[in-house]
């Protein structure tokens, strides 16, 4: 009787150890799969980025041209959900991988009534929707980019075509345009800053005749290209960071931080007369047939 006690409290034993062993496996084997779906959740999380840009006070000029021949712009706020909208889509579009906008422009007929080149290219709007208000140099203005090339084709004798990824572009008022006898308030860009050949490079302007009145100052024939700046730093397909800092007659382009551009000359005082709008995006600088670029823009800041 004693010997079947013993064996049935062992039986009793070996049960409870071996039900107590199962449910630890089970707690391990639970643990280990919430381990594994967390590490998938964290892992789909990390695939999907989000650019860094507010696109409330900017509206967008795309390489397509509208119902009436022009090329098709949206301003805000419907820009805000460009991502969405068909006409846009091949043009101007999220990359998640990224977390970029990239900006998509090719040689088409959509060209704006000054140039023969096409643009997938954002126009700074003070206030949303409107173009009759913008900035001098005595208001102050500052804008900040970063951003890459990402993709760009090369002309025939192997050289990457050039693209003008950031521009301050000069203004008529209606008063002006009327004094002069203007039939739109186009005037020249103070400054257009290039991806050239994996560097960038700058170009202004400057008075032909420092002694026109301000009457005379105002035709865009007034003025002329200087001879440009290459900054030294080759940027190439990666990453970098573009400052344009405005001030009463003073302007200064930042590279990375590191290199420096300031202009500060008679010139730039004198272009005080105009108003002005930051540009940002991709600006392509050739016709070449089966020609295009890609430009990413990670953030983008302006301020006033």
């Amino acid at each position: 009787m004693r010997i079947k006690i013993k064996i049935l409290i062992l039986l009793i034993f070996v049960s409870a150890f071996s039900f107590s062993c199962l449910a630890q496996n089970n707690v391990v084997e639970d643990k280990i799969e919430t381990k594994k779906k967390k590490k998938k959740k964290k892992k789909k999380s990390k695939k999907v980025k989000l650019p860094k840009i507010d696109l409330s006070h900017w509206k967008v000029t795309l390489p397509v041209v509208n119902e009436k021949g022009k090329p098709f712009e949206i301003d805000p706020p419907e820009i805000k959900d460009f991502a969405k909208m068909e006409v846009a889509k091949p043009y101007m579009y999220i990359d998640s991988t990224k977390g970029a906008i990239v900006f998509h422009a090719l040689p088409t007929n959509s060209k704006t009534k000054n140039t023969k080149y096409t643009r997938s290219e954002l126009r700074e709007q003070m206030v949303p929707g409107e173009n009759n208000v913008n900035w001098k140099f005595a208001d102050g203005a500052y804008m900040k980019g970063k951003l890459a090339m990402a993709e760009v084709t090369k002309d025939s004798d192997g050289k990457y075509h050039r693209v003008i990824i950031m521009q301050i572009h000069g203004r008529l008022t209606n008063e002006q345009r009327d004094l002069i006898g203007e039939d739109d308030n186009n005037a020249p860009p103070i400054l257009k800053i290039y991806w050239d050949k994996g560097k960038i490079r700058i170009k202004s302007k400057v008075l032909k005749n420092l002694s026109a009145t301000p009457e005379e100052m105002l035709h865009e024939d007034a003025w002329d290209n200087d001879d440009g700046f290459n900054f030294e730093q080759e940027v190439g397909f990666k990453k970098f960071t573009l400052e344009v800092k405005i001030s009463d007659g003073k302007m200064v382009i930042i590279l990375n931080k590191t290199e420096y551009k300031v202009y500060e000359s008679i010139h730039i005082k004198k272009w005080g007369i105009f108003e002005n709008y930051f540009k940002a995006g991709n600006y392509f600088q050739t016709r070449d047939e089966g020609a295009y670029a890609k430009v990413r823009y990670y953030e983008l800041e302006v301020s006033h």
